[in-house]
């Protein structure tokens, strides 16, 4: 079985920053693809950042020069820097990873539990 478990979270004041992870552990071959979401109450999950096996990123473009997304395949695990915090950037934050349990096996896609990210003064 896989789980990723998220931490990072917490209560930051506005122009902070956060460093959230994603750990994977389990019965993992490979991870593919990785990304980070978030989701507030009522609204849609919405992507935040993603990165490639071969470490290409893709941004919101409400969180572009101020996210950075990374990761660590030796650890399995999956960061996301996030400098200059709004209170809009409030949220549950999710990460997701595309990943093969063996050799053989097909992609499959696993979810985070979320973390709580709060931006206030």
């Amino acid at each position: 079985q896989v789980q990723l478990v998220e931490s990072g979270g917490g209560l930051v004041q506005p122009g902070g920053s956060l460093r959230l992870s994603c750990a994977a552990s389990g019965s993992i071959f490979s991870i593919n693809a990785a990304g980070w979401y978030r989701q507030t109450p009522g609204k849609q999950r919405e992507l935040v950042a993603s990165i490639t096996s071969r470490g290409n990123t893709n941004y919101a473009d409400s969180v572009k020069g101020r996210f950075t997304i990374s990761r660590d395949n030796a650890k399995n695990t999956v960061y996301l820097q996030m400098n200059s915090l709004k209170p809009e950037d409030t949220a549950v934050y999710y990460c997701n990873t595309d990943l093969r349990t063996t050799m053989l096996s097909g992609l499959r896609t696993f979810w985070g539990q979320g973390t709580q990210v709060t931006v206030s003064s």
